[in-house]
């Protein structure tokens, strides 16, 4: 083993754990397509995608969806874990992404706590509702 094969900067190739792109199934090339797409966005993106997605089920679970069927699918013990698990990622993610986008991001929670609360037959001790041992109680 010589020397520059153990130095990263006269590697000519990518470390990766995918197979070689050459050898790959079609369905093996479009997964190592798709994590080429991934690498190009920005992180706060990512960050900011995946607390949509968590306020969006939590809406659902909320009973806040649109149309007819919206009491059908509310399911308040399913929104409690999900505006808890988003509580403690915007809460953790909001120094790496900044004001800029964490502040909408509390927004929608503190709403999603709301309607939470909203939506209890039994109301939670203040500080005890779902995702406020992260956020602090909400009022």
């Amino acid at each position: 083993m010589s020397s520059s094969d153990n130095n990263p900067q006269t590697d000519d190739h990518r470390h990766s754990f995918a197979p070689d792109a050459g050898s790959a199934s079609p369905q093996e090339q479009e997964v190592l397509g798709q994590m080429r797409d991934i690498a190009e966005v920005p992180a706060v993106e990512v960050i900011t995608t995946a607390a949509v997605h968590l306020m969006s089920a939590a809406a659902v679970k909320c009973g806040l969806a649109a149309g007819e069927d919206a009491e059908e699918l509310k399911d308040l013990d399913e929104a409690r874990k999900l505006i808890t698990a988003l509580a403690g990622f915007v809460t953790a993610a909001a120094p790496e992404i900044g004001s800029q986008h964490a502040g909408p991001l509390r927004d929608g929670l503190r709403s999603l706590q709301l309607a939470f609360r909203e939506a209890s037959v039994i109301q939670d001790e203040p500080g005890k509702g779902p995702g406020e041992k992260f956020t602090g109680p909400v009022n």
